[in-house]
Formats: C-alpha cells, structure tokens, sequence
C-alpha cells in the first residue's frame, strides 16, 4: 500500500475537516462497499499453492510419514507440520 500525501490531493476544505479529527497519523480509507476484496495470495496464486501443499503434508501423513520427515521434507518445524494436520486450518483440499 502506498502513502499518498493528503495536502496534494484533497481539496481544502476537505483537507481541513479532516484536520480536525486526526493531524499527523495515518489513516486507513476502505474500499467503496461494491468492491469485492481478494483474499490473500488470491491474486499471485499463493494461497492456492500452499492449500495444494497442505493438501499433500494431509495425505502422506494419513499414509503413515512421520512429522519429522514432513518437517524436513516441506522445509517447517514440526510445530508447523502439526499445525496444519491439526490446526484450524482454512478449506481442505482432498
């Protein structure tokens, strides 16, 4: 996200209004209601190759690999392999 200077592109007096509820900070203006927001890694495929690889840590467990080998196999911790065998983890992909 970049930062854009409010003085060189808010007219006066909304400038002003503005001014006088916060001066100095930074503020967050979302997106009009109509635009729908992607989820994360929607947009550079992320998201989907992490669930696929998700996917894939689920099923070599349910064939008996152990953590440690997954760990060193997929390049987490242990506590990162169990957290996607048994966390709350998003949608899973079979």
């Amino acid at each position: 996200m970049s930062y854009i200077n409010a003085d060189e592109l808010l007219p006066p007096e909304l400038l002003q209004e503005l001014q006088s509820y916060v001066q100095g900070s930074l503020i967050y203006i979302p997106r009009e209601d109509g635009e729908k927001r992607l989820e994360w890694g929607a947009r550079s495929g992320a998201r989907e190759s992490f669930d696929r690889r998700n996917a894939e840590i689920r099923a070599a467990k349910a064939q008996g690999r152990k953590i440690d080998e997954l760990a060193d196999e997929y390049g987490l911790s242990p506590g990162g392999i169990r957290k996607i065998l048994y966390g709350n983890s998003r949608k899973r992909i079979a």
